[in-house]
């Protein structure tokens, strides 16, 4: 392992917090972040969404911290400072999910060997909550898991699901699957639409702190993802669907006005985990994490409490 950048000031973690080089099964360089202090209560396990890289977390970093726990995360293949797949690097693209759980894999093995503090938890956040939900039915050692609008299903209109379906389906056939998907581009969200009417926080505080990141440091942002992820993220939501929910303890939370994922899926879960609990954050975008500060505060508080007594 080699020291890799990490803008810990930006990312406001706590104390001590350090990013290092992994090398993945199948030969990707991803980069993973530590945030290690005093945490005899175990260490959370952060899964980004897409697009997302490890400074974002700094903040959630440092209200764990206080909590007891360490965290870890990184950036997953073709997004933040990890190895990108295409020539185009503002797209955001893998040709199937399971490449994803290389890089868990790879992450997992990492905090073996470092010896971080068990138990592990999961945090898992929008794309990484699909992630996050195949690797809990694979059997990874998780002894809780905690979601945040995670992404079990993608929003799309009536008319534009079978478009959608069709054209990234045929994408790898006519080689078409590294380009943007419809209505996609380059610009990363937030630094192209303003505070008003975003889809992701309710909180300008937390909206400045994203942006500040993205425009600190364009080399880790990403664009729109490419009709290969979109094949990808469609065919992994449907293989998830039927799957039985995994025997531990699992919170999920989703704000009322969630305007990112599909929603239909998560209350049709949720409704199965007979261990599991939704919370409606009310007023509350796709971000939990970078919300405005009580309901923030609350979700971080029930995910201290499910980790915590998790048996």
């Amino acid at each position: 392992m080699n020291a890799a950048p990490l803008d810990n000031v930006l990312a406001e973690g706590p104390l001590g917090g350090r990013a290092v080089w992994l090398k993945t099964a199948d030969g990707k360089q991803i980069r993973a972040g530590i945030w290690t202090p005093d945490a005899p209560k175990g260490t959370v396990v952060l899964l980004p969404g897409r697009t997302e890289y490890i400074e974002k977390y700094g903040r959630t970093a440092a209200d764990f911290a206080k909590a007891g726990f360490a965290t870890l995360t990184l950036d997953w293949r073709g997004q933040g400072r990890s190895a990108r797949a295409l020539s185009d690097p503002k797209v955001g693209h893998v040709s199937d999910f399971g490449e994803y759980q290389r890089d868990l894999d790879c992450l997992l093995d990492l905090a073996k060997a470092q010896g971080l503090p068990q138990p592990f938890y999961l945090l898992a956040h929008s794309m990484g909550g699909a992630i996050g939900l195949r690797a809990l039915i694979r059997g990874l050692p998780f002894q809780a898991a905690a979601f945040s609008a995670p992404m079990w299903g993608i929003l799309l209109s009536a008319w534009t699901r079978p478009l959608a379906n069709a054209l990234s389906a045929a994408s790898r056939h006519l080689s078409f699957d590294h380009l943007y998907a419809p209505g996609t581009g380059p610009m990363t969200y937030v630094l192209d639409v303003p505070f008003a009417g975003n889809t992701l926080t309710r909180d300008l505080d937390h909206w400045r702190y994203m942006r500040a990141q993205a425009a600190a440091h364009p080399e880790m942002s990403l664009g729109g993802p490419s009709f290969g992820w979109l094949r990808a993220a469609l065919a992994e939501c449907h293989a998830l669907r039927p799957l039985a929910c995994p025997p531990l303890p699992c919170l999920c939370a989703l704000g009322s006005f969630e305007r990112i994922v599909d929603t239909a899926p998560i209350h049709a879960r949720m409704r199965r985990w007979k261990t599991g609990r939704l919370v409606i954050v009310t007023g509350a975008e796709h971000e939990i994490l970078m919300e405005r500060p009580e309901p923030r505060a609350a979700f971080i508080a029930d995910c201290v409490e499910l980790f915590s007594n998790a048996p």
